[in-house]
């Protein structure tokens, strides 16, 4: 990876290191030859000096302890063993062989005060006096190795602390100087080996130990450009193309950072790199003829960068305007050390610093990687993570942000991570924070109900299936769980779901509603308990009547007439011969009970293992046959409700309400009460059916109405009849009430108001006689159209001949009656006008002759009245008139020409001789004075004569029967 492509940041406060003046300063000037070499110990800084002495600094960089370390030649290197209080220092003079000492920091020489030194030795080169260019020793201070320049590299090996000898040895030699040693510890110490053409592995201890050097690269690298990586045990390599790391087995890493490199040191998992910005030669010797001193500053800049080649980014870089002479790292701080003597201290910021600094950049997977790598505390982490969620929400990457709300689950409220992704309707993310709310227990039912829904919405049936039907007690809400399932297609799961926990309401609404499944349904509601059939086939009487009407029927008979009982099933698995069946009812209902047993168990349904079929030469299926039981100890008791309720189920299914009104009439189980609306609405029925069907079928609609309505002990309100019958123009209805009721005359209207000529004709004849004001209706009707009058026929001269007879209208009222329309002609009336012209002529003759007879008559009894008044009358009657015995005194004689023995008229006593009457003739005379008196008192009444000529048809005979009265004679005066 090009470091190019690395990321850059500032994670370093730069500032430089103030020096005291004084006794206890020290000069760490390396142009001056005062300081030779400056390395970092454990707790302290070490500054070897040209003379041999070796001073300590503390943390302040002030003298803290200084001694005479070698008595010839200047000490240019200087280790401490880490962790323990043995220094190593080597001095060199190139007049003679270098020379090594050990030293114990925490003992000291009761003489000098100095550290005591445990061990000294010259270490060899094969007498060749070169200069040290590496040194290194192991941490178990046994072993050391020493490189010089010649290329040769000896290893001492010995008990340096206790001084029982060591042994020297050239375990390398090449051509080229060497650059930088150092040993790799693990189960087998390496000696890794730098040139400036090579990178070299050799082995120490171990199998391979005496084996020659095996080349890791053959690319070198300068002095101070190798060193050790305490973390990863590798060995990092600088050289001007990039940096290289080398393991065991060869290189491990590298990375691209072009640019010729100086000085390579890692500290507190940073690897750090010192370049001189400008390395290409031709241009500085221009810039030097050019510029002059100002170019050579230039050119004399370096380029400080800190790495973390694990998390890939650039902890800091800086232009120096001096070289650099040494790089280390103690107190946990960087330190940089310039040639002319400037000291800069690089602090690392804060972890809390560092992350402010990536979420302004939004580099949260370069935070979380840093979180991770130092170990911080897990809620901190968790922060990191939902800020990155955050982040990558608002840029619409939303599988990475439910990525990293995942990892902060534990320290993030539910809530606001399933509100962002159902406003975007994210249904797959927020179905994996669900998941993992409910792998960490921190699930609500409210988000076990989310969860389902959003295995619904995405069709995930398999999950949907295995999350429903795990055992234990319900997670979660299940009205909202069966509305989501059904909202979602998943209608089996519903109904499974309300099935489990006894919601049977719901499992018919899925099975009616959702799956269509009109005959499960019912065979489900047949096998429920009264009171919970009950709603579900009155909720879906209509729907179930529609698509399975004779069982739909039926069940509404079993249940209205109190004996709906609930069915059982037994599942019983028998082999049989493939065959192909017939069709047919049977077939329906036993396939849809197997249906519905295969979707959700049904109600009293036991189940029995199913064999496998055995092979054979025939070939069979295992059927599973569902048999439906009844017994009579099944039978509960329920309060059989009013057939009316059920009536509304039937609309729009008139063949099955008929069916179930006729059964429940028929049976015992419906209340007396009730069978008035079954009566009525049956005969409403009929009607109907015989309004909406033709020929022999409507006969036979009204015959089985007209024979509902004739029975004597229907419960029939006679206006109902009335109303239907009128509403369906079924006449023999209208006409069986108008009998019943005497409105003979209702009855031939609503024939003449249908223009049913014949039906008239026929109720005329029949109720006629009876009610003589027929006719007069009956001949305004015949005349009321041509056609009318054509089909009539002959019954019109009937009807004159009738009403001419009996005298039921006056002619001119016949006259006026068919003047009323053009319909009837003269031809029509012709004769009855002639008979009638003639019969009045004769009646006036008669008339006229009995009024000359009555004359005549007045005439005889006023001359005979006279007579008795003015002459004497002579008695010749011998025989009494009662006993028809001779007459003898005392006698009476009568002007009726009547005798009496006085004896025989039963006289009484005092009685006075003109109140004594005839007896044969007193009766009669009675008669006529009562007539007289009756006509004398209503003359006076002039209210009955007005009523009698308001109803009479005939005024004027009216008026002369009255005159005859004496309405209109005048008073006699009182005397």
């Amino acid at each position: 990876m090009a470091l190019t492509s690395w990321k850059q940041f500032r994670f370093f406060d730069v500032s430089q290191v103030t020096l005291q003046d004084g006794d206890n300063s020290v000069a760490l000037d390396p142009q001056q030859s005062s300081t030779r070499c400056v390395v970092a110990g454990t707790k302290n800084i070490f500054v070897g000096k040209p003379n041999g002495t070796v001073q300590l600094l503390d943390q302040s960089f002030k003298l803290a302890r200084s001694w005479k370390a070698h008595d010839h030649g200047s000490v240019t290197h200087i280790k401490q063993i880490p962790e323990t209080a043995y220094l190593l220092t080597l001095s060199e003079d190139l007049s003679q062989e270098p020379e090594l000492r050990i030293w114990s920091l925490d003992q000291t020489e009761k003489r000098t005060g100095y550290p005591k030194c445990l061990c000294t030795l010259t270490v060899q080169n094969g007498r060749k006096n070169f200069p040290v260019t590496s040194f290194t020793v192991t941490g178990d201070l046994t072993q050391l190795a020493v490189g010089f320049g010649n290329g040769a590299v000896t290893v001492v090996r010995g008990d340096f602390i206790h001084e029982r000898g060591t042994k020297q040895r050239t375990v390398f030699e090449s051509e080229e100087p060497i650059t930088g040693l150092e040993f790799r510890e693990a189960n087998a110490t390496a000696l890794y080996i730098a040139t400036t053409s090579r990178i070299l592995a050799l082995a120490i201890t171990g199998n391979k130990q005496g084996t020659p050097a095996r080349t890791l690269d053959e690319n070198g690298c300068d002095v101070g450009c190798m060193t050790l990586d305490p973390q990863s045990n590798e060995i990092v390599v600088a050289r001007d193309d990039a940096i290289y790391a080398y393991g065991p087995r060869g290189r491990a890493a590298s990375y691209a950072y072009e640019g010729a490199k100086k000085l390579i040191a890692v500290c507190n998992g940073y690897v750090l790199i010192v370049s001189p910005p400008n390395n290409n030669f031709a241009r500085s010797s221009a810039l030097r003829a050019f510029g002059g001193a100002q170019v050579n500053d230039i050119l004399n800049t370096s380029s400080f960068t800190i790495l973390n080649t694990d998390l890939k980014f650039i902890g800091h870089q800086e232009s120096l305007s001096n070289q650099v002479s040494t790089l280390f790292g103690i107190w946990g701080e960087i330190y940089l050390l310039t040639v002319d003597g400037k000291l800069f201290r690089y602090h690392e910021k804060t972890f809390q610093q560092k992350l402010d600094i990536l979420y302004q950049q939004n580099r949260y997977i370069l935070a979380i990687s840093m979180a991770q790598k130092y170990k911080v505390d897990p809620v901190q982490q968790n922060v990191i993570f939902r800020k990155y969620g955050d982040y990558s929400y608002q840029k619409g990457e939303y599988d990475t942000a439910m990525q990293q709300y995942l990892r902060a689950i534990d320290n993030t409220e539910p809530s606001q991570i399933i509100r962002k992704f159902l406003d975007h309707q994210r249904i797959r993310n927020l179905i994996e924070y669900l998941e993992e709310l409910h792998e960490h227990h921190n699930a609500t039912s409210d988000h076990t109900t989310l969860l389902l829904n959003c295995y619904a919405k995405l069709k995930d049936v398999d999950k949907l299936e295995e999350f429903i039907r795990q055992p234990g007690d319900l997670k979660f809400d299940l009205d909202t769980a069966i509305l989501m399932c059904r909202q979602g297609g998943y209608y089996d799961q519903a109904a499974f779901l309300a099935r489990r926990h006894n919601e049977h309401g719901l499992v018919v609404d899925i099975l009616v509603e959702n799956l269509k499944k009109y005959a499960e349904a019912l065979a489900y509601i047949v096998r429920l308990e009264p009171k919970e059939a009950y709603p579900n086939f009155m909720k879906y009487g209509t729907v179930l009547l529609e698509h399975c009407s004779t069982e739909a029927t039926q069940l509404f008979i079993d249940y209205f007439t109190g004996s709906f009982r609930p069915k059982k099933d037994a599942v019983i698995v028998q082999e049989a011969p493939v065959t192909q069946e017939s069709g047919g009812f049977g077939t329906m209902a036993t396939s849809a009970v197997q249906n519905l047993a295969a979707l959700i168990p049904l109600p009293y349904m036991t189940m029995s293992t199913a064999q496998p079929p055995s092979s054979g030469s025939d070939q069979k299926q295992t059927v599973n046959q569902v048999v439906e039981t009844t017994t009579e100890d099944d039978f509960v008791e329920y309060e059989v409700p009013k057939p009316r309720v059920a009536f509304s189920s039937f609309v729009d299914h008139p063949d099955q309400f008929v069916v179930f009104l006729e059964a429940c009439i028929d049976s015992e189980g419906v209340k007396t009460e009730d069978k008035t609306d079954l009566y009525t609405t049956l005969f409403e029925m009929y009607l109907h059916k015989a309004g909406t069907t033709e020929a022999d079928e409507k006969a036979e609609w009204e015959r089985k109405a007209k024979s509902l309505i004739e029975s004597k002990d229907v419960p029939i309100d006679t206006s109902n009849v009335l109303l239907l019958s009128d509403l369906e123009k079924f006449r023999d209805g209208t006409v069986l009430v108008s009998e019943r009721q005497g409105l003979r005359f209702d009855v031939f209207r609503s024939y003449t108001a249908a223009q049913d000529t014949r039906g008239a004709i026929k109720a005329l004849q029949k109720y006629g006689p009876e009610e003589p004001q027929l006719y007069p209706a009956a001949l305004a009707y015949f005349t009321i159209s041509p056609e009318v009058l054509e089909e009539a026929g002959t019954e019109v001269e009937a009807v004159l001949k009738k009403i001419d007879e009996d005298g039921l209208m006056a002619p001119l009222q016949v006259i006026q009656t068919l003047s009323t329309n053009a319909v009837a002609t003269m031809g029509l009336v012709k004769k009855y006008l002639s008979s009638t012209v003639e019969r009045e002529r004769s009646e006036i003759a008669a008339n006229r002759r009995l009024i000359s007879s009555y004359r005549a008559d007045t005439t005889q009894k006023l001359g005979e009245i006279d007579e008795l008044a003015t002459k004497p009358a002579s008695f010749s009657a011998t025989r009494c008139s009662a006993c028809g015995t001779t007459l003898d005194l005392p006698t009476v004689h009568f002007l009726c020409k009547h005798s009496f023995h006085q004896r025989c008229l039963n006289i009484a006593e005092g009685q006075e001789p003109d109140d004594i009457e005839c007896p044969f003739c007193s009766q009669q005379n009675q008669t006529v004075r009562q007539i007289r008196r009756a006509q004398e008192e209503s003359a006076g009444r002039h209210e009955l004569f007005a009523n009698a000529l308001d109803r009479s048809s005939d005024k004027f005979g009216t008026i002369s029967e009255f005159f005859g009265r004496g309405v209109m004679g005048v008073q006699a005066a009182s005397e």
